[in-house]
């Protein structure tokens, strides 16, 4: 089954609710966990799958993203027929953009129909969890479907952000609604709701027909969820797929986050820093995969003055160097500079970002390369923080990439 399926990851969402971390990025290639993009994620569970064939739907601000799968995800053999390749809007079938994630894939059919596969998984690369496709390709292939959508239970408070699924014991699904006002919660825990993953398996034949007959209604939205599952459940076999099941080669933690918020964003970069991590990066069989720069050793050293360096409980990317500063419960991606009494805290710091001596942050985010001078409170004062940065509704502020601090008289 593997060598008879092509995977399709969906990456080229705008990410507005991540602003100003998606400024100058799509949502994919924000950086996460110290070392990593989100979309490494999505990219690593097809590696370990077995997949060979993906392509990488991009859009928006793609350079960053084309860039980082150009540096660090050239690693099949096309000679074997193997890719990871990124496909821009081509206007192939008209002359609009990308316009549903149904329509994303309808533009690109001439691909899907001449590799020969005879399914097609359909992903989001804009999630972080880590799970065994080839397990839910073999349950698909089991049951004689024609569409397996992956599925977890939510809240119920947070359901109307989900397609909401209504399943028999055979796990074949008979209702589906996208994003409802009013959740239909699961029959045996009225505080849940099962909810769809967006990760979809088709048969080829089913989805090519399904595609060409969405694009000919005009009031469709061509979006999956809203448009082409709640009619093929009518018509077709269509099953739920349990996510963090014992089946598969990886751990069954359970751990899902759709990180399009900057308070989701932030809490699922504070998971990893938790004692026992809800996220196992560190199981041996299951690495995640990524670009990593020529960078010398991370380094706590003592500063000019002669002050220690203080590290607890934080992560520390490649290059980073921690003079006389103190980092506590953070996050630093390679070649950071902690400079003399500078205290950060509670704080995810990009690629080479210079903390200043004297400079405390306080449940910051702060974009690449950018130079704080000494003695900047960021994070302490939100007031005074939401004048010059974006602060979220929890609090956590965004230094964006690029910005410079006045000079100081």
């Amino acid at each position: 089954m593997l060598d008879k399926t092509l995977a399709i990851i969906l990456a080229g969402g705008m990410g507005s609710r991540l602003h100003p971390l998606t400024s100058d990025r799509a949502k994919p290639a924000v950086p996460f966990g110290g070392n990593y993009r989100i979309i490494d994620f999505t990219l690593t569970n097809c590696l370990h799958s077995g997949l060979r064939r993906v392509l990488v739907l991009t859009q928006y601000k793609s350079h960053s993203l084309q860039k980082h799968l150009r540096d660090g995800w050239a690693i099949f053999n096309p000679e074997l027929s193997e890719f990871i390749t990124a496909v821009p809007p081509q206007m192939r079938t008209g002359e609009s953009w990308y316009s549903g994630t149904a329509d994303a894939i309808r533009q690109n059919l001439y691909l899907l129909e001449r590799s020969n596969a005879d399914y097609v998984l359909i992903l989001s690369g804009d999630h972080i969890y880590r799970m065994d496709y080839a397990a839910m390709l073999q349950f698909h292939r089991d049951q004689g479907a024609g569409l397996t959508i992956a599925c977890m239970p939510v809240p119920i408070a947070s359901a109307c952000s989900f397609g909401i699924m209504s399943v028999e014991d055979t796990s074949q699904i008979r209702e589906f609604h996208e994003k409802p006002k009013n959740p239909k919660p699961l029959p045996n825990d009225p505080h849940h709701a099962l909810a769809s993953m967006g990760i979809y398996i088709f048969n080829m034949d089913l989805l090519c027909r399904e595609l060409h007959a969405d694009h000919a209604l005009a009031a469709s939205s061509h979006d999956f969820g809203k448009d082409i599952i709640p009619g093929l459940i009518k018509t077709h076999c269509v099953y739920a797929y349990r996510f963090g099941g014992e089946t598969g080669r990886v751990t069954p933690d359970r751990y899902w986050r759709d990180v399009g918020t900057i308070d989701s964003y932030y809490a699922a970069n504070m998971d990893l820093l938790a004692p026992v991590p809800p996220l196992d990066l560190y199981q041996p069989d299951w690495p995640i995969r990524t670009y990593h720069g020529q960078n010398p050793p991370a380094r706590m050293a003592p500063g000019p003055l002669g002050c220690e360096g203080q590290l607890v409980n934080s992560l520390l990317g490649s290059g980073t160097l921690v003079s006389g500063g103190t980092v506590r419960h953070s996050i630093l991606f390679p070649q950071v500079q902690v400079h003399e009494n500078a205290v950060v805290e509670d704080s995810i710091l990009f690629d080479g970002v210079h903390v200043g001596a004297g400079t405390h942050l306080m449940r910051c985010i702060v974009d690449k390369n950018v130079r704080i001078p000494s003695g900047e409170r960021i994070g302490v004062d939100s007031g005074a923080d939401a004048t010059r940065f974006v602060v979220s509704e929890s609090g956590v502020t965004v230094v964006p990439k690029g910005y410079c601090f006045p000079t100081k008289e």
